[in-house]
């Protein structure tokens, strides 16, 4: 059969194969090239042809190829790869092959992909589809070296800068990070005046324990491209890895340059948050929302930190904006907007806004969230109503719905209440974490410390690395018993798995206070007020400052954190205690 009608067929099976498969393109992505005049399209379809291999179409070919399509297409990948295979053995038509190795790519036939690949760039060396595909392969699996010729050919297209900014990725699951790194370096001291080359050398050679090499790629970068925000991003990424503090100053510095510079700026209001500095993350996610009105997450940021912040008309303008733009997230703007109406008093705004969320992640929250308010109002059946209402979805928002009836009757100082829902919930639940951290709290309020310990123990053995149980019962111990030594294990062990945690510090500076180390004490009450600024933190940095002879110090401290949380406990003790 003449060439031309072989080259129809596979033509029409290649093409309706790859649209009923969905076997995946190769890897790799070919810059798309501006459509060729007609003569020229002609000539090259002329030239195409004629390197195409004479392979005459036999009753068997034909047989061959529509076996492999239709078992591709009843999901028997296996057969349609070892039929494709064989195919391309045969014929070596380079069409065919691509066929192959896409086939044996996703039926994660490695070897064979590789195989085909190998004799794709063999037949058709100038193509920038098959060099990319070898090269991912190879590089896959760990066969950097044999790569290096392809990946220069790969890098050889008219859009230099944009194949150097796919190496990162490609690179990015190797486990021979030493050739990813040479291989690149030599490729970029050819391309030295690309920024682009500059920053994919930055990623291996960061990748491969170089962080000094890789920052100096990436300030060479941003000489030949001032104001470049992938290398900007890429820098303080490393920078943060040693110090967020370096981190931020680099991105306000950058900023102070580049003020347009909206992914730098994202980065560095999402780092504040992390950080804890609201206030600046705050004046940063507004710029944000001004320059861009129509992102719902930039609009939600803003909106919450707002909230956060006390500015509640900003609060009410960038989460309306949210929801006009549709960033529902699981009810969560609402539940904002609702929070928002409640810190206002307008209770039966906040009460509708709550109730509008009919389902979602925030569901139980925003009822939770109802119930206390109309608790607080003293509407304490209508508050139980609203969470006897919710039917729950699964098992997670039935321990939040009994989670949210303890704090009502805590609230309400029943505490008898809150241990008798907690323990018919374990008898449900014996093995369920939280419940049993919950029900170990409420025993606590009932003086059951035998109940405490039982109930920590066992959330220990079941979830080791939970820091809080070791916290609440080395505190209890050292608060309630003279179990010091014991308390000082727990307390230990609490402080190694979250040494920042300011209840963990509190818990270490009362055991110190116990012991009679007024200057640790102080030291561990210091730094964890710092942290937070928690009332039961005050009342116990407070009595250490106050035995040491700072009573003035103590009473400053005590009157202000009153102000702040009037009708704490804590505080009404030790004032009734000292009387300052």
């Amino acid at each position: 059969m003449p060439r031309l009608t072989l080259s129809l067929l596979l033509s029409a099976l290649i093409l309706s194969g790859c649209a009923q498969l969905q076997l995946g393109a190769a890897p790799g992505k070919q810059e798309a090239a501006p459509p060729p005049a007609d003569g020229q399209a002609k000539a090259l379809e002329e030239d195409a042809e004629a390197r195409l291999p004479g392979v005459p179409l036999t009753d068997d070919l034909l047989f061959r190829f529509l076996l492999a399509e239709i078992a591709g297409q009843r999901g028997m990948l296996s057969q349609a790869k070892e039929t494709y295979v064989e195919l391309a053995r045969k014929t070596r038509d380079p069409r065919v092959v691509r066929r192959a190795a896409e086939v044996a790519l996703y039926s994660r036939d490695h070897e064979a992909a590789l195989e085909l690949g190998r004799l794709w760039v063999e037949l058709e060396p100038d193509s920038v589809r098959a060099q990319q595909t070898l090269v991912v392969m190879l590089v896959a699996q760990g066969k950097i070296d044999e790569a290096a010729p392809h990946l220069e050919k790969m890098l050889s297209g008219p859009d230099l800068g944009s194949s150097f900014m796919h190496l990162p990725a490609l690179f990015a699951k190797t486990r021979d990070t030493a050739a990813a790194h040479r291989v690149v370096k030599a490729i970029v001291q050819r391309h030295s005046d690309l920024p682009e080359a500059h920053y994919a050398l930055a990623h291996v050679a960061l990748q491969a324990g170089f962080a000094d090499e890789a920052m100096a790629a990436l300030k060479q970068a941003d000489s030949l491209k001032p104001g470049w925000e992938p290398a900007a991003l890429l820098r303080a990424q490393i920078l943060a890895k040693s110090s967020r503090a370096e981190a931020m100053k680099f991105f306000d510095d950058f900023l102070a340059r580049h003020p347009q510079a909206q992914d730098v700026r994202l980065a560095y209001a999402r780092m504040l948050v992390g950080a804890n500095q609201f206030g600046e993350a705050h004046k940063q996610f507004v710029r944000l929302a001004t320059e861009l009105p129509d992102s719902g997450e930039i609009a939600m940021a803003a909106g919450m930190l707002s909230l956060q912040m006390g500015r509640l008309d900003d609060a009410e303008t960038h989460l309306s904006r949210a929801l006009e733009l549709g960033q529902e997230d699981g009810g969560a703007v609402r539940f904002y907007l609702g929070q928002a109406a409640e810190e206002r008093k307008d209770f039966e705004l906040a009460e509708n806004r709550y109730l509008s969320i009919s389902g979602g992640e925030h569901l139980v929250a925003s009822r939770a969230r109802l119930a206390g308010m109309l608790a607080r109002q003293g509407r304490f059946d209508e508050a139980r109503a609203v969470l006897k209402a919710v039917a729950p979805a699964n098992e997670v928002q039935e321990v939040q719905l009994i989670q949210a009836e303890a704090d009502l009757l805590r609230e309400a100082k029943d505490y008898a209440g809150v241990f008798a829902l907690l323990d018919a919930a374990i008898m449900k639940r014996p093995d369920h974490v939280d419940l049993l951290y919950d029900h170990a709290m409420a025993a606590e309020k009932l003086n059951k410390l035998d109940v405490l310990e039982t109930d920590l123990r066992k959330v220990i053995r079941l979830k080791p690395d939970y820091a809080h149980a070791y916290n609440a019962l080395g505190y209890t111990l050292v608060e309630k018993t003279d179990r010091l030594d014991e308390a000082a294990e727990l307390l230990d062990k609490a402080i190694s798995l979250a040494p920042e945690d300011p209840f963990i510090l509190d818990s270490v500076g009362w055991l110190h206070y116990r012991k009679g180390n007024l200057d640790r004490a102080r030291e561990f009450l210091d730094r964890a007020w710092r942290l937070r600024q928690d009332p039961e933190i005050a009342a116990h940095l407070g009595e250490v400052l106050w035995v040491r002879g700072s009573r003035e110090e103590a009473s400053r401290l005590w009157q202000g954190a009153l102000q702040s949380h009037p009708g704490n406990e804590a505080l009404i003790d030790i004032l009734k205690k000292f009387k300052p």
